[in-house]
């Protein structure tokens, strides 16, 4: 079996979240997607982050067919969750397309790689929500 692994915060799900995990799933048979925690988004994102807590970013991840598996770490890198799954394949998206990501070295010295999808960053979560917040009543 050929394990996939993606990691995030997954903290609004859009469409680029979307297109990023059906692309990852196509690589191998198995997905399983490092979630961040709730403490490891405030302290990566920001105190009046996440917006959407934990379990149903988890709940909603699991809702789509790509995904198989949806793993909540409590670091801030997913490496040692990265360790204990031991993946063929690690992937993250194509903000960090020319990049070395976090647990690429790990991954490399099992025999596997880690992938990026070569296409424009269209949208993030970041944006989403600053035009939320910006909307006046």
């Amino acid at each position: 079996m050929m394990i996939v692994f993606t990691n995030g915060c997954f903290d609004v799900l859009h469409v680029g979240h979307v297109r990023l995990l059906e692309w990852a799933c196509a690589q191998g048979n198995y997905l399983i997607v490092g979630l961040n925690s709730d403490a490891s988004v405030r302290r990566l994102k920001g105190p009046g982050r996440p917006i959407v807590p934990e379990a149903e970013r988890r709940e909603m991840l699991l809702a789509l067919r790509c995904v198989d598996e949806v793993i909540i770490f409590e670091e801030d890198t997913p490496l040692e969750l990265l360790r204990k799954v031991r993946p063929q394949i690690l992937v993250k998206g194509p903000d960090y397309h020319g990049r070395t990501v976090s647990g690429q070295e790990f991954v490399e010295s099992l025999g596997g790689c880690a992938m990026t999808p070569d296409w424009p960053v269209e949208v993030s979560t970041s944006n989403i929500i600053h035009r939320i917040r910006s909307l006046k009543d």
